[in-house]
C-alpha cells in the first residue's frame, strides 16, 4: 500500500521552523496541546522533532526560570533526546508500523529531505486493524461467541 493514503499534509498539521525562539516555539506546542512537533528549516526541510521534554531539559540545564530567558534561544539550540526518524514517500506500511512503535508520530520526506507531512500512530493502527478485519471477514473467521469478528 502507499502510505500517502495515511499522510496527513504539511498543509494541514502545525509544525515550527528551526529559527523560531525557544518561546515561540513552546508557546505553540502549549497552546496546541502538543507533546511533540516537527521542525523544518526556511527551505522546507525536515530537521528534527522537539518535544515538552526536550524544552524542560533545556531549561533545567541552562539554569532558566524565567520563560523570557528562552527568547535568546532559537529551537536549533534545544538538543534533542530522541531522534524521531522520518520515512521516505516510497516507504513501506511496514517501515511506519516499526517506527510507529517508539514514535508517536512518523515525518515523511521526499528524495530532496523536504518535510511533505506525518503519519500518526494512530492512523497506521486503524490501518493494521482494517486489514486484519477484512482479512478475517474474506475468511469468514468468528470470534469466540461465534459472531463475526469485529
Amino acid at each position: 500500500m502507499n502510505i500517502l493514503k495515511l499522510l496527513k499534509p504539511k498543509a494541514c498539521i502545525d509544525y515550527i521552523y528551526d529559527d523560531y525562539t525557544a518561546r515561540q516555539a513552546l508557546e505553540k506546542m502549549k497552546n496546541n496541546g502538543f507533546t511533540a512537533v516537527p521542525v523544518i528549516n526556511r527551505r522546507g526541510e525536515y530537521v528534527k522533532t522537539v518535544s515538552e521534554g526536550d524544552f524542560l531539559r533545556f531549561l533545567l540545564s541552562n539554569e532558566m526560570y524565567d520563560m523570557r530567558d528562552m527568547e535568546r534561544f532559537s529551537v536549533e539550540d534545544v538538543p534533542g533526546r530522541v531522534r524521531m526518524k522520518p520515512v521516505y514517500i516510497y516507504s513501506t506500511v511496514e517501515d511506519l508500523i516499526l517506527l510507529s512503535m517508539d514514535q508517536n508520530f512518523v515525518p515523511v520526506i521526499d528524495d530532496r529531505n523536504a518535510f511533505i507531512g506525518i503519519v500518526t500512530r494512530r492512523d497506521i493502527l486503524r490501518y493494521c486493524y482494517d486489514t486484519i478485519r477484512s482479512c478475517r471477514d474474506a475468511e469468514g473467521i468468528t470470534d469466540k461467541a461465534g459472531s463475526a469478528a469485529e
